[in-house]
């Protein structure tokens, strides 16, 4: 199985405009993205899709494979269906370019299903959350699957709302998506032809797409510590997680 690696970047950001760009110990986040990702020995190749010449042109100087991408996009995941387009693959991995703290092992979870469910089209990743801030906050979308792990819904509100029991942990999801070429296809040309589905476009979740669909969307948890940088309060908390990281020399800037 040809597994290819993408990581979606744009510069226009509403909340954080450049972040992909955003400096981390001397490098920009970006880097940090793709290094792990290079860790993931399941890829056959790991590239970046922009549609920023700022962007293209830092990979390029930071010895990073880039495409460019169409400006018009009106979500990532239509952004990895143009590069799914032009490549050859069984599997396309979406990691997104604006969490640097995603360790290999996270990445390949999202692999895994597909080895095991030759049928299985998408897959994403969710982690208990451990913050209470995270439960509360817009920024962060919650998952609810069922006892398979089927995606069932996911909101940027704190549910489900624990009213009959609370023996109860909030996911949150980790945006780590497995796609075969043709539930990519299916996401684009729904696009073209209707825009955003109806629930997507309320929460603004992209993967409410395929969920409402009634396509199975897999879900496998992950303990994961990773930290989505959707602001610059986010930025400051990674860059702290890394320079305790460099202080303890788990990790090197090289």
């Amino acid at each position: 199985m040809k597994i290819i690696g993408v990581i979606p970047a744009r510069y226009q950001s509403s909340r954080f405009p450049g972040k992909p760009l955003a400096d981390i110990c001397g490098k920009p986040m970006i880097w940090w993205v793709y290094n792990q990702c290079k860790k993931v020995d399941d890829f056959d190749k790991v590239l970046v899709a922009t549609d920023d010449y700022k962007i293209f042109n830092t990979c390029k100087e930071f010895g990073i494979e880039v495409v460019m991408s169409s400006d018009k996009h009106k979500t990532g995941t239509d952004r990895i269906g143009e590069i799914a387009d032009k490549i050859t693959a069984d599997l396309i991995i979406n990691i997104q370019g604006d969490e640097p703290l995603l360790e290999p092992d996270t990445i390949k979870a999202a692999i895994k299903p597909f080895y095991n469910d030759s049928n299985l089209q998408v897959s994403n990743l969710m982690t208990k959350i451990d913050n209470p801030i995270d439960i509360i906050s817009p920024t962060v979308p919650k998952v609810i699957t069922n006892s398979e792990g089927v995606g069932i819904f996911l909101s940027r509100l704190a549910i489900p709302f624990p009213k009959g029991c609370n023996d109860y942990s909030f996911y949150k999801q980790v945006c780590v998506y497995g796609f075969k070429p043709e539930a990519l296809k299916f996401f684009c040309e729904y696009g073209k032809k209707y825009g955003k589905s109806k629930i997507e476009r309320i929460e603004d979740i992209e993967i409410l797409r395929f969920i409402e669909n009634g396509y199975k969307v897999k879900y496998v948890e992950v303990d994961s510590k990773t930290i989505a940088v959707d602001t610059p309060i986010d930025l400051e908390r990674v860059r702290k997680v890394f320079l305790d990281k460099i202080s303890r020399g788990e990790i090197s800037v090289d």
